[in-house]
């Protein structure tokens, strides 16, 4: 029976004599002393590299390098075992002892370590936390049966189909393993068959595979009924979906994970409770998905790693808590600047559900090198992705899983809301240049608006946060909004409002003018009608008339259309009046000094409304007439 001696060293401390000569006796030495504190190792925290001798009545004659680690061993238990070191020593063809360099061993040189083990004759535990480990190192060195019968891989394989595929909790014990001692472990072939082992669990009625199926959750009885102090209760556990998986597979690895959800969505699970997993996993491993949660690394994953492999696996469907989900990942790819494909996908999907969007979950931070409070590129990409996704027809979730969901509204008009919302939010920031708010004013088709009182609204917030901006730029803004599709509130606050151009402010009380016409006329004719609407058409026509003081605002506007007739007949009576002078004095013929003294007469028209039936009256200078000078004139002359 073999002795193994555990020997940890730091080689930089010993010479190159010391270790050829002095070796051994460190070893034994060494050995004594763990032995006597019933220790099987001894740890230098100084060592940057250590050894392992195993040594026996026969000198070793083989050296195997495993990560810097050094194995002692016996040729002869090796090549009869491991298929992969007999071709390595054969084909060296050095009887001498030598170091052989084993590069990609699965499990390293703990690993490596249970196999030598096994080739010494030593009994190897399989438990659940190595075999992954064990196997994966025995397939790589070729520990088939054609190099012995009852060989490690074979050993291994068993005790994997009979222990480990058909626990749920065994199965993610050795996962969990797995992937903290071997790299790269989900591309392995034995884990690959755990995962898929997992997912048909997943698939399968719970009760199919024994107590207990959670590993971390609720108590609960293997029939699924909840336990108080161990008494069975009889209460059923409810869930709109099968939740029970999520916590056991949140421990594992990203990659892991992300091979888990590939498989999955594969064998046919559910699209909403592939959606639940990663929505689990990520506010699990990523936190600052809620606005108002502050964002922190978690240091044993790499968020911008773990955003963009979830967001590929993120199915195309509709639900309320779902988008939120997706507004979060997209405000955490814009902290992390994850890469573009990764921002495009979560601005595609979320403009396809953009409805069910809230107005906390838009207001996404700018983090770029632009001075603007909050990310409205991002928005304005995802008004477009909406507008191109509504000739498709994108399936929502069951109403089960998504008890929110509620399609009481169009989404056209939902979405329209919304980003009038959006606009009034954004409008203070003065960071915000006319250009951009220009750009998000008509991001959404004029048509889809019955009212502009939203865009109008934003713009006096604009107009109030920006009092530097010039006439020109306030016109361009102004002219956007259809003056008729102003409410009767927005229109009466717009004619008092001293931010809004003038000539926009003109355009508001003439469709102000018009819109009453028209609705009052349409009124006055309902009253013609029969007795039972004219009620109706009575209480719109005082509705309309006796809100917010319009009486008083209908009669200055008739006084003011009155006025102008007035003014329109005095220009024309003034007009006929210029001619008629003109025509006198081109028939009278008379001197310079006749046409001065007749340039002296003032004509003065009153312009006051209420000299309409007066006749112009002329007011004479000091001077006399024309026609009296022009005859004295005459007189003189002769």
């Amino acid at each position: 029976m073999p002795i193994f001696f555990l020997f940890i060293y730091n080689p930089k401390h010993i010479s190159q004599n010391e270790r050829s000569g002095s070796s051994k006796m460190i070893a034994y030495n060494l050995v004594l002393e763990a032995l006597l504190r019933n220790t099987f190792s001894i740890y230098d925290l100084n060592a940057f590299l250590y050894c392992r001798f195993c040594r026996n009545v026969l000198p070793s004659d083989i050296a195997i390098e495993i990560e810097d680690v050094f194995f002692h061993l016996h040729k002869f238990p090796l090549l009869s075992k491991c298929g992969k070191i007999a071709r390595i020593v054969g084909d060296s063809k050095n009887e001498k002892e030598d170091v052989y360099h084993i590069i990609g061993c699965p499990g390293g040189p703990d690993g490596f370590y249970l196999v030598a083990q096994f080739c010494y004759g030593i009994t190897v535990e399989l438990t659940p936390k190595n075999i992954l480990m064990v196997c994966s190192a025995a397939e790589y060195l070729e520990m088939t049966e054609e190099f012995g019968e009852g060989n490690l891989l074979a050993m291994t394989e068993s005790f994997i189909h009979k222990d480990i595929l058909r626990s749920w909790k065994n199965c993610i014990l050795a996962l969990q393993s797995a992937q903290h001692s071997i790299f790269k472990a989900e591309t392995l072939p034995i884990v690959s068959k755990c995962l898929n082992s997992l997912s048909t669990m997943v698939c399968t009625d719970l009760s199919l595979f024994g107590w207990p199926m959670m590993m971390y959750g609720s108590l609960q009885s293997p029939g699924g009924s909840i336990l108080w102090n161990g008494i069975n209760t009889g209460a059923r556990i409810r869930s709109s979906v099968s939740d029970w998986w999520f916590e056991d597979i949140s421990g594992l690895s990203v990659p892991m994970f992300h091979k888990l959800m590939e498989i999955m969505d594969k064998r046919g699970v559910r699209s909403e409770n592939i959606a639940s997993a990663l929505m689990y996993y990520a506010k699990k491993h990523l936190p600052g998905l809620d606005r108002w949660q502050s964002f922190s690394l978690v240091p044993s994953v790499d968020p911008k790693d773990l955003l963009e492999k979830i967001t590929v696996l993120l199915p195309e469907k509709k639900g309320k808590s779902y988008c939120r989900f997706l507004l979060g990942l997209l405000r955490i790819a814009s902290i992390l600047n994850a890469c573009k494909p990764c921002k495009d996908s979560l601005e595609r999907k979320i403009g396809m559900q953009l409805e069910l969007a809230t107005l906390d979950d838009l207001l996404i931070p700018s983090f770029s090198d632009s001075y603007n409070l909050y990310d409205t590129d991002c928005i304005e990409r995802i008004v477009r992705y909406f507008l191109s996704s509504q000739a498709s027809c994108i399936p929502p979730f069951s109403p089960s899983s998504d008890p929110e969901l509620s399609p009481s509204s169009s989404p056209l008009s939902t979405v329209t809301k919304l980003i009038d919302s959006y606009l009034v939010e954004i409008a203070p920031d003065v960071n915000l240049t006319p250009e951009k708010m220009r750009c998000l004013l008509v991001a959404l088709p004029e048509s889809l608006r019955s009212l502009d009182d939203g865009l109008y609204r934003a713009l006096d917030v604009y107009f109030k946060a920006h009092p530097w901006l010039s006439h020109n730029e306030r016109e361009n803004l102004c002219s956007i909004i259809n003056c008729g599709k102003l409410s009767i509130d927005a229109c009466s606050h717009a004619s008092q409002n001293d931010r809004l151009p003038l000539r926009f402010v003109l355009q508001v009380l003439f469709f102000e003018q018009l819109q009453l016409r028209t609705t009052i006329s349409n009124c006055l004719n309902g009253l013609e009608g029969d007795s039972a609407p004219t009620n109706t058409a009575n209480d719109t026509v005082g509705t309309i008339v006796q809100r917010d003081g319009w009486v008083s605002l209908i009669q200055q506007n008739r006084y003011l259309k009155v006025d102008m007739e007035r003014m329109r007949s005095r220009v024309r009576q003034l007009e006929r009046e210029l001619t008629n002078i003109k025509h006198d004095m081109g028939s009278t013929g008379r001197s310079h000094g006749l046409t001065r003294s007749k340039s002296r007469t003032l004509w003065c028209v009153p312009l006051l409304p209420g000299a309409s039936d007066a006749s112009p009256a002329i007011i004479q200078s000091t001077g006399p007439s024309p026609r009296r000078s022009s005859a004295g004139s005459h007189i003189s002359r002769t």
